[in-house]
């Protein structure tokens, strides 16, 4: 199997995970091995997990330390191969046939070419990353045009023949697991699934991307979070959640607005559903009581 030789100072799980620490991103043991593999074996790194949980930002941390673009292709229930892949510039081709007059013209050159995401990261896999953000909301058609790319990192397009990769691609696949991915996508993946970060990990990552946020008021909002989570609400908080709910609140107490009430004022920021606001509304001011004491 072939190995790929990572920057110096990425050597390991360990160094990778300081790394990514050093690129805002605060990954576990277990995200951080996967990652390692993932790069190292030269195969897709496949995060499955809740919304919120920091897996479309683990690709993008990934994509800073190696100092790479991020090429996202935003999955979607009726995406086509022309939207992530390649797409012919009908106008374009219609212009030039127009203006060749008699003469001959290659109406499939690079010039009507449009590379969509993954044609640009088989085109230049030495200085790009692809996050297929949400392969789930996809449908199994399209999980099937992706099994080429993903087995030999190769992509047919018929008027040119079959483009090849010259070395494999660094490739970051989510999924918020809204239906089961196919068999034969797993199997080409190095896989790792994200949960909730525990909640000392969630006050790290709070007064990490929160500078304004004091240390025990990171600690009273993901103690607060962590109830929200146990409720039965539609849509739970997020790690992202967390940290804008921690920023809110404490804007608002630096506006003269007194502990806890400026947690339930801002509740509109970790709460975004109209039912879960309906249900929550009888208790917030208890439980905020109870995580402030």
């Amino acid at each position: 199997m072939p190995i790929r030789r990572l920057p110096a100072g990425l050597d390991g799980p360990d160094p990778l995970a300081d790394a990514l620490r050093d690129a805002q991103y605060i990954a576990s043991e277990g995200l951080a091995t996967a990652a390692f593999l993932a790069l190292t074996l030269q195969k897709p790194l496949l995060l499955e997990g809740s919304p919120g949980v920091g897996k479309t930002e683990a690709a993008k941390a990934i994509a800073s330390i190696l100092g790479r673009e991020l090429v996202r292709l935003q999955c979607y229930e009726g995406i086509d191969s022309a939207a992530a892949m390649y797409e012919w510039n009908f106008p374009r081709q219609m212009l030039a046939i127009r203006q060749a007059g008699d003469d001959h013209i290659h109406l499939y050159g690079d010039e009507f070419l449009i590379a969509r995401p993954v044609l640009l990261a088989l085109q230049n896999p030495r200085e790009r990353v692809l996050l297929i953000d949400e392969i789930d909301r996809a449908d199994h058609e399209f999980e099937a045009f992706l099994l080429e790319f993903l087995s030999d990192f190769t992509l047919s397009i018929p008027e040119r023949g079959t483009m090849r990769a010259p070395e494999p691609p660094v490739v970051v696949l989510t999924s918020n697991r809204t239906r089961e991915l196919h068999e034969a996508l797993r199997r080409r993946c190095v896989y790792h699934w994200i949960d909730y970060p525990d909640p000392v990990l969630e006050a790290q990552i709070v007064m990490m991307r929160a500078s304004i946020v004091a240390q025990d008021t990171a600690r009273k909002v993901v103690a607060a979070v962590g109830q929200l989570r146990e409720e039965p609400l539609a849509k739970p908080p997020g790690v992202a959640e967390t940290v804008e709910w921690a920023e809110a609140a404490t804007l608002l107490h630096g506006q003269g607005v007194a502990w806890p009430r400026a947690f339930a004022r801002a509740i509109g920021v970790v709460l975004k559903d109209q039912d879960d606001l309906a249900y929550m509304a009888p208790r917030v001011d208890q439980m905020l009581e109870k995580v402030m004491a």
